[in-house]
């Protein structure tokens, strides 16, 4: 939803918190350094398959921090994950076998493994992830249970026994980690739930409008956008609000105090002849949409506050088409039987495609920016964005483009065929009383 989260790399969107981040970067890192330290010690005694196999633990290591660092965190845990394990099994099959002096220990590592796994899978629901724990656990009870040796090692008995010790401590202490990294996550969790709460009741949240403008830059309405200002946290992101709010089931209670205040802000639009043709776009999620009251709660906050539902413009992403597509028609035939438009946010991006746009009772579709910023440099992502605009338009919808920057952009798209613009060319996102007197200006100006 463009009103409650500004553009950001896909993977920055599947919104890892600073802790998760830092403990898979550290942890990283100390699987590194032990795999580094490990293959000197085990080089300066001669056994060069060990030497091997602490070097593949370092490069895996080395390799999960240098995705993190480049933003590929998702691929890098997993990636990270299943060569770690890999190794961890080879180990103790082949190197770390049991002996009347020293047991095998390389094995707990694959606790460590599937306790970073369990973080990650905390953070989305992934079979992948699953099948990752599960292998792990799987093979640590094999390899405690078995006393399975190997005739390919042979080490002095001071360096098995010096490394069980080092080995046995370093397993530890990142397993605890990982431990406090888990409590320290879900403590978390439950203050972002709290605070998320009292927020509406200390009227922590605010809400800015950015401009949306017809092809002469006039000012035709705005897109109400969400924002947090908590005295504990200060300015929160909405790419870091939003998503905790939609995963502790809070975006019904958050989205419909969105809706009450933007439905006030239209009522009172009507009452001036300046705003009376302004329109004001406001997003929905899918949780609200599919509950089960959101029509009557649509219904009943337009009488409460006397706004005009023929200027009221409620914004969909396409993740709603992934759900009950007949229960989602149903619901918005409803919406629109009250008066109100309704626009698919993001165009382009999820899910659409053309049997959904010609069932959907939508009249808006919303180009998204990924699509507007490369048409000027690029006549493949101008063409692309040529055809959508008449795809759009062929089939009905007003067509309005987000993320727009620049004239080059606004003239290319108007010459395309669209007619509604939004973005930093005609405007930030601002607070209400701004808006007001940026369109008070425009609108003088215009008929100057």
């Amino acid at each position: 939803m463009a009103s409650t989260r500004p553009q950001l790399s896909s993977e920055t969107a599947n919104h890892y918190s600073t802790r998760m981040v830092a403990a898979f970067r550290y942890g990283s890192l100390s699987i590194a350094c032990i795999g580094l330290i490990q293959a000197v010690v085990f080089a300066l005694i001669g056994s060069w398959l060990v030497v091997v196999m602490e070097l593949a633990v370092f490069v895996a290591g080395l390799a999960i921090y240098v995705l993190i660092r480049r933003g590929h965190l998702a691929f890098g845990v997993l990636a990270g994950q299943a060569a770690l394990i890999v190794i961890a099994i080879v180990m103790g099959l082949l190197l770390d076998v049991p002996t009347s002096k020293a047991p095998r220990i390389s094995h707990i590592y694959l606790l460590v493994v599937a306790a970073l796994g369990y973080l990650n899978y905390q953070r989305a629901k992934s079979r992948t992830q699953l099948a990752l724990i599960g292998l792990c656990l799987l093979s640590f009870i094999v390899l405690a249970s078995e006393p399975l040796t190997s005739p390919f090692v042979e080490m002095p008995d001071v360096a098995r026994t010096i490394g069980t010790w080092a080995n046995a401590f370093m397993a530890t202490a990142m397993l605890a980690a990982c431990v406090h990294a888990m409590q320290a996550e879900f403590t978390r969790k439950d203050r972002y739930s709290g605070d998320l709460m009292a927020a509406l009741w200390r009227s922590e949240f605010q809400l800015v409008y950015q401009p949306q403008v017809d092809i002469s830059q006039r000012i035709i309405g705005a897109e109400a956008l969400l924002r947090w200002n908590s005295p504990k946290r200060g300015s929160v992101s909405p790419v870091e609000f939003i998503p905790q709010a939609e995963k502790l089931g809070l975006m019904v209670a958050i989205g419909g105090w969105v809706l009450e205040r933007g439905c006030y802000t239209l009522a009172e639009w009507g009452k001036t002849s300046h705003f009376q043709r302004l329109t004001l776009s406001i997003n929905v999620s899918a949780s609200q949409l599919l509950h089960e009251d959101f029509e009557s709660f649509v219904r009943d906050t337009l009488v409460k506050t006397r706004a005009d539902p023929q200027r009221l413009i409620l914004e969909l992403t396409e993740s709603v088409l992934v759900t009950d597509i007949e229960l989602v028609i149903a619901k918005l035939n409803t919406l629109r039987e009250m008066g109100i438009t309704i626009a698919l946010d993001d165009f382009g991006t999820g899910y659409s495609s053309l049997s959904y746009l010609r069932r959907l009772p939508i009249q808006q579709i919303k180009i998204d920016r990924s699509f507007v910023q490369d048409a000027v440099n690029s006549s493949d992502s101008a063409s692309l964005l040529k055809n959508i605009v008449l795809m759009s338009r062929d089939l009905g919808r007003t067509v309005l483009a987000e993320g727009v920057e620049s004239m080059e952009q606004h003239n290319l798209l108007a010459q395309f065929g669209c007619i509604e613009f939004q973005g930093y060319l005609y405007g930030k996102p601002m607070a209400l009383a701004d808006f007001e007197q940026r369109s008070v200006k425009v609108e003088a100006k215009g008929l100057a």
